[in-house]
C-alpha cells in the first residue's frame, strides 16, 4: 500500500506534536500493530518518535509542565495555554538542539548521570531567557499565546520557570509532606520554600500554584502552606495572595453539594456511587480547611465552612430517606389474613418494578458509598439509623418469601424469586457482601426444599 505524501506527512506530525498527552498514548496503542509499509506506517513511527521525544521534554519542563492545560485562562488556577509547551520545546531545540541531544544521551544512560537535573534546570533557564527575549519566532507565539490567554501570562510563566530548579527538588519530596504532614516536613518544607523566595521575593505564590500542580489533588496544596507557614489565617493567606487556594476548595465543596441535592436517582447506581465520592471529598476538602487555616466560626471562611457542613449532612440525610421510600416501593408488602389473623407479606403476585429497584439501587448506591465519611460528615446517626432500618426489613423480607416458597402457597415461585434475587442486591449495598451472598443461598435452599419437608419441618 503507498505511503502517505510528505505534506501529508508533515500536517499529521504537526498534529502529533501539539496533541495532549492522553491523546498521543491512545494513538500510539491504536497503531503499535500497524506494519511498516502499510499507509499508516509513517504515522506509526511519528507517533513513536513523538512519544520518546515527549517523555524527554517533559522530564526537562517537569516543574511546569501540568500548568500547560486546555487555552491556559483557569480562573481557580496558574495555567498556561497547552499549545504553548510544543512552541516552547521547538524552540529550544533550534537554539539548543546540541545541548539536547547531548543531555537526552546522558538521561538514557544507566544509571542516569547524578548531575541530570542540574542540566534540565539550564535548559529551562535558557528557554527563560528566550521567551522574555522574544526574538525566536516559536518563542514569541509562545509568550503572545500566555498573554491571550490571561494578562501578563508570560510573565507569569517567567517567573514560574526561574523557580523551577527549586520545584524540581521539591518535588523528590513531595509525596512525603503530603502524607506525613507535621513538624517533620516543616524542616524540610520551608527551607524550599525560602530557596524559591530567595530566587525572588515574589515568588511565594508561584511556587504555591507550581506545588499545587504537582498534586493529583491540587487543593493539598493547604497542608504544604500550614507546613511552611504554620496554619495561617484567612486575612493573611489574602495578603500573601494564597487566599485562591482556599477559595477554590470551598467552590468545590458548593458544586458537590449541588450534585449531591441533584442526581437523578432514575440514572443508575453508577450515578450513587459518583455522588457519595463527591461527598466523601466533600468532608475530606472540609476537613483540610478546618485542619490546616485558621478559622473564626462566626465569620468569612470559618463561617462558610459551616454552612457547608450542615448543608452536607442535610442533603445527604434527604437522599438516605428516599432511599428508605425506595425500597419500601421496590419491595412491596400487603397485609393478608392467615387463620384469622391479619399481617404484613411480600406481595410476590408481579415480577419487580424495574423502575423501582433501579431508583432504589442508585440511592443505596449512594448510602453504600458514604460508609468512609460518616464518621466526620456529621450524618453518622441518620446513616446509622438507615442501615439498621433496612437491615432488619430485608431480614424480615427474605424470611417471609422464603417461607411462601418453601410452602409454595402462592404458585409463583418465579415472582419470589425473582424478589429474592433484588432483596440479594439491596442486602449487599446496605449490609455487605456477605449479606448479600446469605440471601442468595438461602433462596437457593428455598427452590431445591420440598414443600411436604419445610412444612413439618415448621
Amino acid at each position: 500500500m503507498q505511503a502517505l505524501a510528505a505534506q501529508k506527512i508533515a500536517i499529521v506530525g504537526r498534529l502529533v506534536e501539539t496533541s495532549p498527552d492522553s491523546v498521543l498514548s491512545n494513538l500510539s496503542r491504536a497503531l503499535a500493530e500497524t506494519v511498516d509499509n502499510s499507509a499508516l506506517g509513517d504515522v506509526r513511527k511519528l507517533v513513536e518518535a513523538e512519544v520518546v521525544e515527549r517523555q524527554f521534554r517533559n522530564a526537562v519542563m517537569e516543574p511546569l509542565t501540568p500548568m500547560f492545560v486546555g487555552v491556559g485562562n483557569d480562573s481557580r488556577k496558574l495555567t498556561f495555554p497547552l499549545a504553548a509547551l510544543p512552541l516552547i520545546w521547538r524552540g529550544l531545540r533550534s537554539v539548543a538542539g546540541v545541548e539536547l541531544d547531548d543531555i537526552r544521551r546522558i538521561a538514557d544512560a544507566d544509571p542516569p548521570h547524578p548531575g541530570l537535573s542540574a542540566r534540565y534546570d539550564r535548559l529551562v533557564e535558557t528557554a527563560a531567557s528566550e521567551l522574555r527575549a522574544r526574538i525566536n519566532p516559536e518563542f514569541a507565539a509562545a509568550a503572545d499565546l500566555c498573554d491571550q490567554a490571561r494578562p501578563d501570562g508570560a510573565t507569569e510563566l517567567l517567573a514560574c520557570m526561574h523557580i523551577a530548579g527549586v520545584v524540581r527538588r521539591a518535588a523528590l519530596v513531595l509525596p512525603t509532606w503530603i502524607t506525613h504532614p507535621g513538624s517533620e516536613s516543616r524542616l524540610s518544607a520551608r527551607p524550599a520554600y525560602n530557596d524559591a523566595l530567595a530566587v525572588s521575593e515574589s515568588a511565594g505564590p508561584y511556587y504555591f500554584q507550581m506545588i499545587s500542580a504537582q498534586l493529583e489533588q491540587c487543593w493539598m496544596v493547604l497542608r504544604i502552606i500550614s507546613a511552611v507557614i504554620e496554619k495561617p489565617t484567612e486575612r493573611y493567606l489574602d495578603v500573601a495572595e494564597l487566599a485562591g487556594f482556599a477559595e477554590a476548595l470551598m467552590e468545590e465543596v458548593d458544586e458537590a453539594l449541588t450534585l449531591i441535592a441533584t442526581f437523578d436517582p432514575e440514572a443508575g447506581p453508577g450515578a450513587g456511587n459518583a455522588a457519595a465520592v463527591r461527598a466523601e471529598l466533600a468532608v475530606r476538602q472540609i476537613m483540610e480547611m478546618e485542619t490546616n487555616v485558621a478559622l473564626n466560626r462566626d465569620r468569612g471562611w470559618g463561617r462558610r465552612i459551616q454552612k457547608q457542613r450542615r448543608k452536607l449532612a442535610s442533603a445527604v440525610e434527604a437522599r438516605l430517606r428516599e432511599a428508605d421510600l425506595a425500597v419500601m416501593a421496590a419491595l412491596p408488602m400487603h397485609e393478608i389474613n392467615q387463620h384469622g389473623i391479619r399481617r404484613t407479606a411480600p406481595r410476590l403476585s408481579c415480577e419487580p418494578d424495574a423502575a423501582c429497584v433501579r431508583r432504589a439501587e442508585t440511592l443505596l448506591s449512594f448510602s453504600a458509598g458514604l460508609r468512609s465519611a460518616v464518621n466526620h460528615g456529621g450524618f453518622l446517626a441518620a446513616w446509622g439509623a438507615l442501615v439498621e432500618k433496612l437491615s432488619t426489613v430485608l431480614d424480615l423480607y427474605v424470611d417471609e418469601t422464603v417461607r411462601q416458597i418453601r410452602l409454595d402457597q402462592t404458585g409463583e415461585t418465579a415472582c419470589s424469586e425473582a424478589f429474592l434475587d433484588v432483596a440479594a442486591r439491596f442486602s449487599h449495598l446496605v449490609a455487605g457482601q456477605k449479606a448479600g451472598e446469605l440471601v442468595r443461598r438461602r433462596a437457593q435452599a428455598a427452590r431445591h426444599h420440598e414443600p411436604q419437608i419445610a412444612v413439618n419441618a415448621d
